[in-house]
């Protein structure tokens, strides 16, 4: 450690992302990336912004984009807030919106999305971490009084997805709690707790362009809720960076949301090869758990995970496994294309026959 660190930046644990291998050749399955490219039309936003006015600052408050999203939602712009990915827009929540320690600690699941943890510690934040049932699953009957609660919906590392009815069920049991649904992986399912919105002030609802909008490389993310929870998180971002998106960005996200064709053909690809790929794992006598998500999480009984990732490494193909109780033999395979699926498939029944 650094003499020139501050006690506090000493006792921070960092989060761990997935691996980027800068290997060519490599069938990259570790870190849920859309294997499929951005639209066509993004491309030619992009290229189209591609000139001289890039000197300029963009917009501080970038209208336009959030018109875009609220109409997309039928929400109203005042109830959309964008960063620089869904990561920024947590970071902005967890300070500004699920920090009451007189209201007791923040609750989420004992299995999720690790960097949740991470922000509470950076923050300062008192956090409980509620054990999901035996078949993985978030019971809302365990989240009582509280100072907040995150859920990622359908669940990481999991893909699980938790019901409309139950959110609304723990929407209406914490009233006096912000209650944020993350969204990451959400149009890889068939619903999105953005319908809730309108009705209960104290939901909060994050999304990423990331996944089924094949712009992990942009970094763009947003919010979606109550006019009261957005006009909070403006002012953390306004006391922090006061311009989030590029101009890039901002053009980006516009012309992804307004080419619906190639999103539904995107997403359904996705779904469709998630669906044969499950099929597949299990005729190789793998527990596959039930997945909403663009990733399907797995374990088989001959086999640990660390085993099974270092094999499949060997011949080029990389997926992630987790070192966490529970789900330690579980490896989390984003789901490819048709050709990443075979080879994956292919690769892993040679090395079950060894």
């Amino acid at each position: 450690m650094s003499s020139f660190w501050s006690d506090f930046v000493k006792q921070l644990e960092p989060y761990t992302p997935g691996e980027q291998p800068d290997i060519s050749n490599i069938t990259k399955l570790n870190t849920n990336e859309n294997p499929y490219g951005p639209s066509p039309a993004v491309l030619e936003a992009i290229s189209l912004k591609l000139n001289d006015d890039l000197r300029l600052y963009p917009p501080p408050n970038p209208e336009n984009l959030k018109q875009t999203i609220a109409d997309y939602y039928s929400l109203n712009a005042e109830q959309i807030f964008v960063g620089n990915g869904s990561d920024e827009v947590l970071a902005h929540v967890f300070n500004g919106l699920l920090n009451h320690p007189k209201k007791g600690p923040l609750l989420f699941p004992d299995i999720t999305y690790s960097f949740y943890p991470v922000f509470c510690r950076l923050y300062g934040i008192d956090f409980q971490q509620v054990p999901l049932n035996e078949d993985f699953s978030i019971n809302p009957e365990d989240y009582g009084p509280n100072g907040g609660i995150i859920i990622a919906n359908p669940n990481a590392p999991t893909g699980i997805l938790l019901g409309l009815d139950k959110i609304e069920h723990l929407l209406q049991k914490n009233p006096q709690s912000v209650v944020v649904i993350d969204e990451a992986y959400v149009d890889f399912a068939d619903q999105s707790a953005v319908s809730l919105i309108n009705q209960y002030s104290n939901l909060l609802v994050v999304q990423t362009m990331s996944k089924s909008r094949s712009l992990a490389g942009m970094r763009i993310g947003y919010a979606m809720g109550s006019k009261e929870l957005i006009a909070g998180l403006e002012r953390i971002k306004n006391s922090f960076n006061s311009y989030p998106l590029g101009h890039l960005q901002i053009a980006a996200a516009s012309a992804a949301f307004n080419d619906e064709d190639y999103f539904q053909n995107n997403r359904q690809l996705v779904i469709s090869e998630r669906e044969r790929l499950t099929s597949q794992l299990q005729e190789l006598d793998f527990q596959v758990l039930p997945s909403s998500a663009n990733f399907i999480f797995a374990s088989h009984p001959s086999q640990s995970a660390v085993q099974i990732a270092t094999s499949l490494r060997k011949v080029g193909i990389v997926v992630r496994y987790f070192d966490k109780p529970r789900i330690e033999n579980f490896v989390r395979i984003t789901v490819g294309t048709q050709l990443q699926n075979d080879l994956l498939i292919a690769s892993l029944g040679d090395i079950l026959s060894l």
